[in-house]
């Protein structure tokens, strides 16, 4: 089966790209900036000629920026073959789906599809997809896009495009403008963010990091977001209300205040589950700091959120923002947001994979009536060992005589490893040869 991604040299599209290359589709991608590097990057076809590529899709994904979705359904829908599927990704649908409907030939099924998140998100697992089928229009390929998705551990929401919108206006539109209003006031202020974090409270935390999450991000994108047609009515309501709680403040009247916050207390409904959520965030904050602080002094490793790096060695100090780790006398200071705390496993198989280890054989008698294998795990579970594996087994005057081979990581003192080693071994009764 074979589907078209219109703009599938782009961040999102090439996340699709991927995700429907591993589940076995055909998969080819187009792009205005020509980058067929990138589809070389993800194994796929560039569409050199369209036209005929269009003409041959199962499938045409539309994965182009929201100014300019209805310009390309457009262009590309007339060209589709009876039979086939025109499907967009935007987030908001009354427009995309209108020139679907208006521009797609009799026989071209359409479906407005809105994932809930973003190429950074490693899989759908998880996920919220809104899917827009228009009545009557989608009978052979929802069940096929519901299917794909929900097999892949995506959840599911069917719904019409104006209900849509109207979700939309709120769940992103007064999010975004909220957030992007917060960083704005910063600015306005001339606030100093870096230093305010020196005195900030867990939640200030969270929400510093959720502005700058957006504030990071691609600016067109959250403007034509808020060109959503529901958005205004949105922040006509928003405003209002915050210029409401701006004159109860002002007038120092607290128990207009109080009224304000507890009548959205009451329309906002179970505050208690929303407050045990927030508190298992503002948990999960800290109790990767007091890892941190019960590290100090052992070997720990941390990767770095976006370039991948693992950074290892003795956790020497620890501040409420830096971690510094030293390896080989040199010290490494990184900044405990950008980083995540890799488990025992995590660090081991690290080291596995990345470090230039040493091997050393053992040859031993063992006790008799013991087991090969059984002294090969205790091998394994008590020694700073990567890997043990045995190489030789023989019989000699009524004597086992075991050959283990020990993996021993490349940053380890190798004959303090192996000494230790041979230490248990002589301890549980066998005989170094």
């Amino acid at each position: 089966m074979k589907i078209l991604i219109i703009g599938g040299t782009g961040d999102t599209g090439r996340w699709f790209a991927r995700f429907y290359k591993k589940h076995g589709f055909d998969v080819v991608v187009w792009g205005v900036n020509k980058r067929h590097d990138i589809a070389g990057e993800l194994g796929v076809r560039f569409a050199d000629d369209l036209d005929s590529e269009i003409s041959s899709s199962d499938i045409v994904m539309i994965s182009v920026p929201i100014n300019i979705t209805e310009k390309t359904i457009r262009d590309i829908a007339p060209k589709m073959p009876k039979g086939s599927l025109l499907m967009d990704i935007t987030s908001i649908k009354t427009g995309p789906l209108a020139a679907m409907e208006k521009h797609a030939p009799r026989g071209v099924e359409i479906l407005g599809t809105h994932p809930m998140f973003g190429p950074s998100i490693p899989d759908i697992r998880g996920q919220i997809v809104i899917l827009v089928p228009v009545g009557g229009k989608c009978s052979k390929w929802l069940p096929v896009i519901r299917n794909l998705y929900e097999e892949n551990g995506a959840q599911i929401e069917v719904m019409a495009a104006k209900d849509h919108d109207r979700m939309m206006a709120v769940v992103q539109g007064l999010t975004h403008f909220a957030y992007i209003s917060i960083g704005s006031v910063l600015r306005e202020l001339e606030f100093d963010v870096a230093e305010s974090r020196r005195f900030m409270s867990p939640m200030y935390d969270i929400m510093l990091d959720l502005v700058g999450r957006i504030l990071a991000q691609n600016p067109y994108l959250y403007a034509m977001i808020q060109m959503n047609p529901e958005v205004e009515k949105v922040h006509k309501a928003y405003i209002k209300q915050c210029n409401l709680l701006a004159e109860t403040v002002k007038n120092r009247d607290i128990e207009s205040f109080v009224d304000v916050m507890k009548k959205a207390a009451a329309h906002f409904g179970d505050t208690e589950s929303a407050l045990r959520r927030s508190e298992k965030l503002i948990g999960t904050k800290i109790a990767e700091h007091e890892e941190l602080v019960r590290s100090i002094g052992r070997e720990r490793a941390l990767k770095h959120i976006y370039s991948g790096v693992v950074h290892y060695g003795i956790v020497r100090k620890l501040t409420s923002r830096t971690v510094t780790l030293e390896r080989t006398g040199k010290t490494t200071e990184l900044l405990i947001e950008n980083v995540r705390l890799l488990n025992d496993n995590e660090l081991f198989n690290w080291k596995a994979e990345n470090l230039r280890n040493v091997s050393r054989d053992i040859s031993v008698f063992i006790p008799h009536g013991s087991s090969p294998d059984v002294i090969k795990d205790v091998i394994s579970g008590t020694c700073s060992v990567l890997s043990v594996e045995i190489i030789d087994i023989y019989n000699k005057q009524e004597k086992t005589s075991v050959t283990y081979r020990l993996t021993i990581p490349g940053d380890n003192d190798t004959a303090h490893v192996q000494a230790d080693v041979e230490k248990l071994l002589k301890g549980i009764g066998c005989t170094v040869r």
